[in-house]
């Protein structure tokens, strides 16, 4: 996997927007962010454009995104924030700038459609916090955006819980949001599970599409072959009038239980807070026991 070059002082920070419009004045907590660890920021023609649900029209959202992605002076593209849309423009991007020089693209929900699809051409990618989630993030959420971007060690170490499946594991981290991981298959963007770490997360699901989603991506083979799964965060889930009988975790538990690998439950990433930084298609190890587990990104 090809690693984009880290930020430096001075480097410059695009924010666009691919999916759900941003028209409101909200970016000046990220702007300052950016000015307090030596980056500039520049802000994206998405910014502020209203079709319906959408940042302006698919058009408008591929135009910016490719802009960012051929201007040699952008280091790194930050989307606003998720929703629904990125998919729409995907097919509508040109990379061939972008492979001559490589950049950091960060974002999470429906981010993960183009961390998928990076993945699928051999780039890495950052999935962590968003201007729209700065200000209610975590300061450790925020310090691990830092250190993803600026290329300083990244590491976690996670407290125990009572559904974690202990084991080792070493593989390429893919995955995100759950529900666009779905979507996904079947597609060029779908990613590739043979000997990967999973992460996936989810927002706002009934319990049962994530049943469904769940034994999709087994019968397509992607759970037997992975070495690992971290479970992020399983937010605002709900339920049919008549229960389905799982949690999400419950049913995450119940799809994977019969293959032999870690699974780390309660992850700090996803639709919390806490949101950590991930470095997509980054090589990862993985150590889950009875004290907890520790996740560790190799350089």
């Amino acid at each position: 996997m090809i690693t984009p070059p880290y930020l430096q002082k001075g480097d410059t920070v695009a924010i666009v927007a691919t999916a759900r419009k941003n028209i409101e004045d909200n970016l000046k907590p990220t702007i300052d962010l950016l000015h307090s660890w030596g980056l500039e920021a520049v802000v994206g023609t998405s910014i502020g454009l209203d079709f319906n649900q959408l940042a302006g029209t698919d058009e408008q959202r591929a135009a910016d995104f490719q802009h960012q992605l051929d201007n040699p002076n952008i280091k790194a593209i930050w989307c606003v924030r998720g929703g629904y849309g990125t998919v729409r423009m995907l097919d509508l991007l040109d990379f061939t700038k972008f492979k001559q020089h490589p950049k950091w693209v960060i974002g999470f929900s429906d981010v993960t459609v183009l961390h998928n699809h990076l993945n699928t051409m051999g780039y890495k990618s950052i999935h962590g916090i968003m201007p729209v989630t700065i200000p209610r993030a975590t300061p450790a959420a925020i310090s691990s955006m830092k250190s993803s971007l600026l290329g300083e060690p990244l590491s976690y170490t996670i407290a125990p819980d009572k559904m974690n499946r202990f084991g080792k594991a070493t593989g390429e981290l893919v995955g995100g949001n759950l529900s666009i991981l779905y979507s996904l298959l079947g597609s060029p963007s779908a990613i590739d599970c043979k000997d990967k770490i999973l992460f996936i997360e989810d927002l706002d699901e009934y319990l049962y599409h994530i049943d469904r989603m769940m034994m999709n991506l087994r019968r397509n083979g992607c759970i037997e072959n992975l070495k690992g799964i971290i479970v992020g965060g399983m937010t605002k889930m709900k339920d049919n009038e008549v229960p389905w009988g799982k949690n999400a975790v419950e049913i995450i538990d119940d799809v994977t239980k019969k293959y032999n690998i870690p699974v780390i439950f309660n992850f700090p990433a996803g639709h919390i807070q806490d949101n950590r930084a991930l470095i997509m298609g980054n090589t990862i190890s993985i150590d889950v026991n009875s004290s907890g587990s520790t996740v560790s990104f190799q350089k």
